[in-house]
């Protein structure tokens, strides 16, 4: 990640108006400088400005506004070229891209101050790749239970801990930032409900069911009240801790999961904590019949179609389906 003192300062009037106009996650500040960094290398190398290819020895702190002037839908195309050639990169990179490069030059054209105003957009018509539809991978109803078995075991002298975090993950769909970013406070123990910060700095009401309260509960009991850290990320205030008496982070979350899965006899290379939240969509929709609008609130979905992956159905039901035909006995 590269650091904001060898940006160029136009780039860090855009990283500011993101987080204080537009108020950005920090985490899409990071994916908004690493994506322009990345582009503004390239445009380096495009516009003969460098003799060096290894991006990792290119500073882009020298790039002036009137560099950026003088790009061109056409240099845009050539960057997404590039990045497909080079570093094969996928339709879904490549659209993440896109959106922060058209975000950019709209604020510059729209938004930024006199001293680096342009007069003309250059990705005004910037189209986005078409996305190759895929299946969201998930664990079945069986395969669940055994990873939350996994995640019990008394073995583990963090097992309250891990087990909560396991539940919540397959009882709610949310996020990995949104987990490990739950305060205690954020949570209403009489309503059964929580609030989080999900994509966006967007807030959001997840509800709990007795199986989540309960394993909060059991944590609670045990999470350690002495000798907690208080620092910038608010750790005595954090629900999950670390071994080290902090707020836990989204590696620790990660390996623990990964440990779990490999525990539950679950092919760790193939699930991941983020297909944790795929499968508790699914199974919320295929088990509990819920409404897609329902599921698209719960999940903290901005678009409809994003939602509509887990409305896909098993091969079981596609034999059912065809079994259930009143022909099929003719």
């Amino acid at each position: 990640m590269i650091k904001r003192e060898k940006n160029p300062d136009f780039l860090n009037a855009f990283l500011d108006y993101s987080t204080t106009i537009l108020n950005k996650s920090p985490n899409s500040i990071k994916e908004y400088n690493y994506d322009l960094a990345m582009f503004f290398k390239f445009i380096k190398i495009h516009f003969n400005m460098t003799n060096e290819t290894d991006f990792k020895e290119i500073s882009i702190k020298d790039i002036t506004i009137d560099t950026v002037k003088k790009i061109k839908i056409d240099d845009i195309h050539a960057f997404l070229g590039y990045l497909t050639t080079n570093y094969h990169s996928k339709p879904a990179t490549r659209a993440r891209k896109i959106s922060t490069i058209r975000i950019f030059f709209y604020y510059l054209c729209q938004d930024a101050s006199d001293t680096f105003k342009l007069d003309h957009n250059p990705a005004l018509t910037l189209k986005t790749p078409k996305k190759d539809k895929r299946l969201p991978k998930y664990l079945s109803l069986d395969d669940s239970k055994k990873l939350l078995e996994a995640a019990s075991d008394e073995d583990n002298r963090n097992c309250e801990r891990d087990f909560a975090i396991t539940t919540l993950f397959l009882n709610c769909g949310m996020r990995l930032s949104e987990l490990v970013g739950i305060n205690i406070n954020d949570i209403d123990f009489s309503e059964c409900k929580m609030n989080v910060i999900g994509k966006g700095n967007k807030e959001r009401t997840i509800y709990l069911n007795k199986a989540c309260m309960r394993a909060i509960a059991d944590y609670l009991e045990v999470r350690p009240k002495e000798g907690v850290k208080h620092d910038k990320k608010f750790s005595d205030k954090a629900l999950f801790l670390s071994e080290r008496r902090e707020r836990i982070s989204n590696r620790t979350v990660q390996l623990i999961i990964n440990k779990e899965l490999m525990k539950a006899g679950l092919d760790s290379r193939k699930y991941s904590v983020h297909k944790l939240r795929h499968t508790a969509a699914t199974l919320m929709y295929q088990y509990g019949q819920v409404d897609i609008r329902a599921l698209q609130e719960l999940l903290g979905h901005e678009s409809i179609s994003t939602t509509e992956i887990y409305t896909h159905v098993n091969n079981d039901q596609i034999r059912s389906a065809v079994e259930k035909n009143p022909l099929a006995n003719l």
